[in-house]
């Protein structure tokens, strides 16, 4: 089953398809159409934590769909183990910046030309139904929802590997006084700046 789109806009690129594809092989969706109001621009369900070993086929999977060249992948450090400084791909070195404070949900790709992708990461231990709900869900118009608001509607529980991590612990803390316990984060409906 193909998702439809909500809305047209200009593709990616003049090659890209205007319906969204999901690769249920390496388990990438990417909506064709970059929308700044959107919060992600797809998903990514990796088969485990391990950065070294996932990434390589994300990357190559992204540049070829997307016809560009990822230059650097922004990461959440403590969301993933063994991460390299700098990957060769397709002849050239992918350089990755580590960030303590970014949102462990999302990895993005810093492209040689053009507007980075931000992509929403499925956990790697995620059932099978919620895990497809997701990829089908990112691969449409998100234009309006946060990560939170997706993940809810995918029904997909928080990630049990991420306590104790940065992410986690910015929903505790309390915006003067420091840390409160049990405090629910503010939900954000706007798009993750992208690492420098």
């Amino acid at each position: 089953m193909t998702p439809t789109l909500l809305s047209q806009r200009a593709p990616l690129s003049s090659t890209s398809s205007a319906i969204p594809r999901v690769d249920s092989v390496l388990r990438l969706s990417l909506h064709p159409v970059l929308d700044r109001r959107a919060v992600v621009d797809g998903a990514w369900w990796p088969y485990s934590r391990d950065a070294a070993a996932e990434l390589p086929g994300l990357i190559a999977a992204v540049d070829q769909r997307l016809q560009r060249t990822t230059l650097l992948v922004g990461v959440q450090r403590d969301a993933w183990q063994s991460i390299p400084h700098r990957m060769p791909a397709r002849g050239r070195q992918v350089r990755f910046g580590w960030f303590r404070h970014a949102d462990s949900r999302v990895i993005t790709l810093i492209f040689a030309a053009g507007e980075p992708v931000v992509l929403l990461v499925i956990p790697p231990g995620t059932a099978a139904g919620p895990g497809e709900v997701m990829l089908k869900l990112t691969a449409q118009d998100t234009a309006g929802l946060s990560i939170d608001d997706i993940l809810t509607v995918a029904r997909l529980p928080p990630d049990p590997a991420l306590r104790g991590t940065a992410a986690d612990s910015l929903a505790c803390w309390e915006d003067e006084g420091g840390s409160v316990t049990d405090q629910e984060a503010p939900s954000s409906t706007r798009r993750p700046s992208a690492p420098a």
